[in-house]
């Protein structure tokens, strides 16, 4: 790092403390999306988020997932979104579509409104994958969305 020195660097900042943070999970594959929830929820509250600053809609699937978070970056009332959701494969193409539709369009929300969205879908081949990666997928989505938050906050 010596040789980059003279650069200003941003840090990591995962302090959550007044930040407000949207949450959309799907109701499809519930267990899995309530254990991504919980870990999510668990890493906001631990790292300063507090629960009334917090908002979570649900909707049917992965694939209502962008319209509700656009809606919430659009309010204007939160420094960052969390997507939560499960798409586990199935016997058709159909999980090729909603894997590849929903990413494409939670991107496409922070790519249109600059509002971050931590990315927590998971996409499993089966049950058993989508439970053993729920709770550290949803945390990780947590600290995602303090981070970005926080960022966004320093580059502006």
């Amino acid at each position: 790092m010596a040789k980059y020195e003279h650069i200003e660097e941003t840090e990591k900042n995962l302090n959550g403390s007044g930040l407000r943070i949207g949450m959309v999970m799907s109701r499809f594959n519930i267990e899995a999306s309530e254990g991504l929830l919980s870990g999510c929820v668990a890493a906001l509250t631990h790292h300063g988020v507090n629960t009334s600053d917090m908002i979570l809609v649900t909707v049917p699937g992965a694939l209502e997932i962008p319209v509700a978070l656009r809606k919430l970056a659009s309010s204007g009332k939160y420094d960052a979104l969390v997507a939560l959701g499960a798409v586990i494969r199935g016997e058709t193409y159909h999980f090729e579509v909603v894997s590849n539709e929903s990413a494409r369009g939670v991107m496409q929300v922070q790519q249109e409104t600059g509002v971050p969205v931590a990315n927590g879908i998971l996409t499993t081949e089966n049950d058993d994958q989508a439970f053993s990666r729920m709770g550290e997928k949803g945390r990780d989505a947590g600290l995602v969305a303090i981070e970005m938050a926080n960022l966004m906050r320093r580059l502006s």
